[in-house]
């Protein structure tokens, strides 16, 4: 399991991060294509920071940033595992990529990595996303990254139907 690759590194979340979470969380124009619905603080961020323990079966979900090995590790984005079920052996991806670095093939390469790592290492059997249809750019990187779209569900956003991505792990 590597979480890391000659471009990438996958790594937990540091306190140094937070500047960039804070960026990448109030960024109203993602909002449109998501749940969320109001910015966060600077405390709210720094406490999610200091309250996550980095263990996905702990918390539930793993969030990572994606930092570049060749741009004196600048943070690239980061991606998400969230509602880990055990059970089913599933869980949903989400990915971020900030604007500078968007179709660059940084996002796939973060996708590959964090596949590897939910099927090699977390043993899991399927990711899924769930993805505005107006959302454009995601729509794009699940399905150049082979994520089958699963269905479509109606007014799923205010705005927007979402897509149900999903991709079956195969050891």
């Amino acid at each position: 399991m590597h979480l890391s690759n000659e471009h990438i590194r996958l790594r937990k979340l540091e306190p140094t991060d937070l500047p960039y979470l804070y960026i990448i969380e109030n960024d109203e124009l993602a909002w449109q294509h998501s749940d969320t619905h109001n910015p966060l603080s600077c405390k709210d961020l720094s406490d999610y920071i200091t309250s996550s323990t980095g263990d996905i079966y702990k918390d539930g979900q793993l969030r990572l940033i994606i930092e570049s090995q060749e741009d004196d590790k600048h943070i690239v984005g980061c991606i998400d595992l969230y509602e880990l079920d055990i059970h089913n052996l599933r869980a949903g991806i989400g990915i971020y990529i900030i604007d500078e670095y968007r179709n660059s093939g940084l996002g796939s390469e973060s996708i590959n990595l964090i596949e590897n790592y939910a099927s090699e290492f977390l043993n899991l059997r399927l990711l899924y996303a769930i993805v505005a249809s107006t959302n454009l750019p995601s729509l794009a990187i699940f399905r150049k990254n082979r994520f089958i779209e699963s269905a479509i569900v109606r007014n799923w956003f205010r705005s927007s139907d979402a897509v149900i991505f999903s991709k079956l792990l195969i050891k």
